[in-house]
């Protein structure tokens, strides 16, 4: 009995470490993340691509009201996977960081500094008590000093750099994908089509436009680009790609994305 009330001090007290040196409630934010829908970013020579799976419930909901990608500032964007809610907070706290950088500084934030004030924000709430982890992860990339950047933020406030990642449910596969088939001399289109295969990968029938989220950051413009429907579907016919079937399941949870 006693051994059962320290295992749930050591599972529900976010600042409590367990014996072995873990931290039950940053490992449940994990599993939040994996729960939400997959979302991918690539780094290229030319640039940044974020590709996001954002599928919605049911044919009233309005499409625009579902955000994956999301512009931070002119020359970064951000792709979520998790509580919809907890990205949204950590989303505007990165667009106040860019503002107060530009207005002290009188130029453009770093992706990287960007990067690690947003983990450090996360990192304050695994030792609070009476506060939770953020239960979502975060791709941040985009342009600095001429050289596309590619971060991954993770619930415990780790910042991570990688040349291509995916985070979100079917993670494992998309990753293993991703391994397999990067190029390092791949332009923006070469960066495109691979983070549409990689969806792919876990997608059954084909990919639909309607159903996508896909975003641009390029070293010539260093600006944040989003895609519409119709140039999605562009290279979606041109990978051979577009789904073969009208409908896709539907997500489990409604405020997971």
């Amino acid at each position: 009995m006693q051994g059962q009330a320290s295992q749930q001090a050591y599972d529900r007290g976010i600042t409590i470490f367990s014996p072995d040196g873990r931290l039950y409630q940053v490992e449940y934010a994990r599993e939040a993340v994996k729960r939400g829908t997959a979302s991918i970013g690539v780094r290229t020579n030319e640039g940044v691509v974020f590709a996001v799976d954002k599928r919605i419930r049911s044919d009233l909901m309005e499409r625009t009201s579902v955000e994956k990608i999301h512009k931070a500032d002119d020359h970064i964007g951000i792709a979520s996977a998790g509580h919809v809610a907890d990205a949204r907070q950590l989303i505007d706290f990165a667009r106040r960081e860019s503002q107060i950088n530009q207005l002290r500084y009188g130029e453009p934030i770093g992706v990287e500094t960007l990067t690690k004030r947003v983990t450090d924000h996360i990192q304050q709430y695994t030792q609070v008590g009476g506060a939770r982890p953020f239960g979502v992860a975060l791709i941040i990339g985009g342009i600095e000093d001429g050289e596309p950047r590619l971060y991954e933020t993770d619930p415990s406030g780790t910042p991570y750099e990688w040349k291509a990642l995916a985070v979100g449910s079917d993670r494992g596969d998309i990753q293993d994908y991703l391994e397999e088939h990067y190029d390092e001399e791949a332009d923006l289109d070469g960066g495109i089509e691979l983070a549409l295969r990689g969806l792919d990968t876990v997608t059954e029938g084909g990919l639909r436009p309607e159903g996508l989220g896909l975003a641009t950051v390029d070293v010539e413009s260093e600006r944040f680009v989003s895609l519409t429907d119709d140039e999605v579907e562009e290279y979606l016919v041109e990978f051979d790609l577009l789904a073969s079937e009208e409908d896709e399941d539907a997500d489990d949870d409604a405020d997971v994305q």
